[in-house]
């Protein structure tokens, strides 16, 4: 039994990518991110539980990317698709480079302890946050603002850009440095932002593992 609780996990990820779409058909842009929200515990949660129970098979992998094309590429590209009402079909692009990203992740032996180009959630993240960070009035946001987004972060899931993974193999400061300030500074931004914070903390993912490699000069 224990070797389908990482799958089971994986497929509540899944699910609640399924309910989002439907919110976002009915206009329920919030509630959409909440369930994407959910879903990226449940991504954090299927590999935790997996190292945990010491269970891996190709076929939870296959399966976590699937999931991962729904909730993290799909769903962005259709909250895209409705916000940016002047150019919709353009946010099609997000779905696009996520499959791509998504099939070299699962080819590159170079990300099995950190990531090569942003993480499809992370991109998910930062564009299902919008219409949280603006509240009701996500509505009245200049479509054409979010253009930059969609190409630099559709660019940004296939740039050969380490980044760094929260996964530990131990809690040790010297070889978590950098994990430890992400996560402080992100406590320290929710607290003062709340859910603007959000596009953010993505940003500061991003900005702090470009510092890593290049001062730190430490492989992530």
């Amino acid at each position: 039994m224990k070797k389908h609780i990482p799958n089971i996990i994986t497929l509540g990820n899944l699910f609640c990518g399924c309910l989002a779409i439907v919110k976002i058909f009915e206009g329920d842009l919030i509630r959409a991110a909440y369930l994407v929200g959910i879903a990226l515990i449940c991504d954090f949660f299927d590999g935790f539980a997996a190292r945990l129970l010491k269970v891996t098979s190709p076929i939870g992998k296959d399966l976590d990317s699937l999931a991962d094309m729904v909730t993290f590429g799909v769903v962005p590209g259709l909250v895209m698709f409705h916000l940016n009402s002047s150019l919709s079909y353009f946010a099609f692009i997000i779905p696009i480079f996520s499959a791509i990203r998504l099939a070299k992740f699962n080819n590159d032996t170079r990300q099995t302890s950190s990531f090569i180009g942003l993480p499809t959630p992370a991109n998910a993240a930062l564009i299902c946050s919008l219409p949280l960070a603006a509240g009701e009035n996500y509505a009245q946001l200049d479509s054409w603002a979010y253009i930059p987004i969609v190409l630099i972060g559709s660019l940004l899931l296939v740039a050969e850009i380490p980044l760094f993974a929260l996964k530990f193999k131990n809690f040790a400061w010297a070889d978590n440095k950098i994990k430890y300030i992400f996560l402080v500074l992100c406590l320290v931004l929710l607290v003062a932002l709340k859910f603007a914070a959000i596009p953010l903390i993505i940003i500061l993912y991003i900005l702090l593992s470009i510092v890593n490699n290049i001062f730190l000069n430490k492989k992530v």
